[in-house]
């Protein structure tokens, strides 16, 4: 699971966005949990190019660090939270998302999160 902001609009997201179409292609499910209000079809079918699941906080009622909001993205993957890792810059976010049994993987660059994922994902 990864979040948008910060992660996703880091100036080297596109080889984060590589990492996730071959993520995908590998069958690894990915999704993305944002405590945005929504997206619109059209953004959300662009999305879904890279992302098995969107959860945005606005839709479901519940944000980030909640802990019962990475449950529900971990319950859209079909995966138990202990089987998830979530990237976010937040350090809060992560706590929350630890919290609900998954790995957090705080972000800070592409490269240093590229390198922490091939550690928990090593035949990616």
């Amino acid at each position: 699971m990864v979040d948008f902001a910060g992660v996703l609009t880091d100036p080297d997201a596109g080889r984060f966005y590589d990492y996730l179409a071959a993520a995908r292609e590998r069958g690894v499910r990915t999704a993305l949990l944002s405590n945005a209000p929504g997206a619109s079809a059209e953004v959300k079918n662009t999305m879904f190019d890279f992302f098995d699941a969107l959860v945005f906080s606005g839709e479901v009622g519940v944000a980030k660090p909640d802990p019962a909001v990475y449950l529900i993205a971990a319950d859209r993957l079909g995966l138990p939270a202990v089987r998830c890792a979530f990237v976010d810059d937040s350090a809060a976010n992560i706590r929350g998302a630890v919290e609900a049994g998954m790995v957090g993987v705080h972000h800070r660059s592409v490269e240093e999160t590229l390198t922490e994922l091939g550690a928990l994902f090593p035949d990616l």
